[in-house]
């Protein structure tokens, strides 16, 4: 990802780097290392850079929790800091790319977008984790009249497929750059005709990393419409077993099995293990009844929290467990006297949010979005305002 190498940066210019800037907005100073994150405004968004100090060179970077989706906008923070500052460049990655970024585009979309979404078409499918986006193209090819949103935590997978919609012209697609478990949460009931789940991570090792678990198939199943289904598909015999016991846990639970079974398209990663000789499985889960409409009427505000000097001493050390989610108060950084921003994991175990939180004298708010309007988010959210109002 985008960085830039410079010689070290003198405490003169990290004292005056926000007025020196047009760019950033504050700078941000940890109390246990010598990182500094500077806060960036720049085409319509906020992020944060990351400075890490050296005895040699310096190293200005993304932060990953407030990364922006569009590359070529860190390469032009960076640019920018180091004409402003007059930084001795010796080495970078920010030359800016002079075709149009993949995720400008008109079928991706934001978590944030899903709110109050209303879908063009009638019926909708989704694909979980789409990889190289065979599959999903070749279904929204062969059903334009479904919109298929395709969601995949991996960034350069998305851009390729939103690269391969423009060049197909394809007009049913929409591409989101999120965990898919949280993204279900934010669906009306009873909207989905289909989920495709195809040849996921095993997480042999870690199977609470697993898409399927008992929430994710709670949210499936509230979130297709009766008689829609969850279609699995693995190679791994482990997966498939788990899964089995994962939806026969569901008191309605229609299953189907196939082995084995040829698709129209293939990808070349199940075309490897089919050389290989590997078993493929594949379950539906039937949804058999309409499920009540889900209320996201959550709003994320921290009332009438000002920053206080006792904050920083009140924020517990160790991770908080709650009824059903956790926090973890990871890191604090000063701003100037009078302000604080707290980085925090909170939320569910299985699929935690990552945010900042700024808190000054006249303010306190999620830095640079919002978490996502679940309920488990809502309530970690209301136990982070306790530690907070001191």
């Amino acid at each position: 990802m985008p960085h830039i190498k410079t010689t070290p940066l003198t405490h003169t210019l990290l004292e005056s780097i926000v007025s020196k800037s047009s760019i950033i907005t504050f700078r941000a100073d940890s109390f246990n290392s010598k990182d500094y994150l500077f806060g960036v405004e720049l085409g319509g968004e906020e992020f944060l850079l990351q400075l890490k100090k050296d005895t040699k060179l310096d190293m200005i970077k993304y932060d990953k929790v407030t990364r922006p989706l569009k590359v070529n906008l860190i390469k032009e923070a960076l640019h920018t800091i180091s004409q402003e500052l007059d930084l001795e460049v010796v080495h970078n990655n920010i030359a800016l790319s002079n075709t149009k970024p993949p995720l400008s585009s008109k079928y991706f979309k934001k978590i944030k977008d899903f709110e109050n979404i209303d879908f063009p078409f009638e019926k909708v499918a989704i694909e979980v984790g789409f990889g190289s986006g065979r599959h999903l193209l070749y279904q929204a090819e062969q059903n334009p009249d479904i919109l298929y949103i395709g969601i995949e935590i991996h960034t350069p997978s998305a851009q390729q497929v939103l690269k391969q919609i423009g060049i197909q012209g394809i007009e049913n697609i929409w591409v989101v750059n999120y965990d898919a478990r949280l993204l279900l949460e934010m669906l009306p009931s009873n909207s989905c005709e289909q989920i495709f789940v195809h040849f996921p991570v095993p997480w042999d090792k870690k199977p609470h990393r697993r898409v399927i678990s008992p929430s994710f198939t709670e949210e499936s199943l509230r979130v297709l419409s009766k008689e829609g289904s969850l279609e699995l598909r693995t190679d791994s015999h482990k997966y498939f077993w788990y899964s089995m016991e994962t939806f026969f846990d569901i008191p309605t639970a229609k299953v189907t099995i196939d082995k084995n079974k040829d698709l129209a398209v293939t990808s070349k990663y199940e075309a490897r293990w089919k050389r290989q000789e590997k078993d493929i499985y594949e379950v539906h889960l039937m949804c058999q009844e309409e499920s009540p409409t889900k209320s996201l009427d959550i709003e994320f505000i921290f009332n009438n929290i000002r920053y206080n000097s006792n904050i920083k001493d009140n924020l517990p050390k160790e991770a908080i467990l709650g009824d059903g989610f956790f926090i973890h108060f990871e890191r604090v950084y000063t701003i100037a006297e009078e302000a604080l921003l707290i980085k925090c994991a909170f939320g569910s175990f299985d699929r935690p949010e990552h945010k900042y939180i700024l808190v000054d004298k006249k303010s306190c708010r999620y830095y640079a979005s919002v978490p996502v309007k679940t309920v488990v988010n809502y309530l970690a959210h209301k136990k982070i305002m306790e530690f907070l109002d001191v």
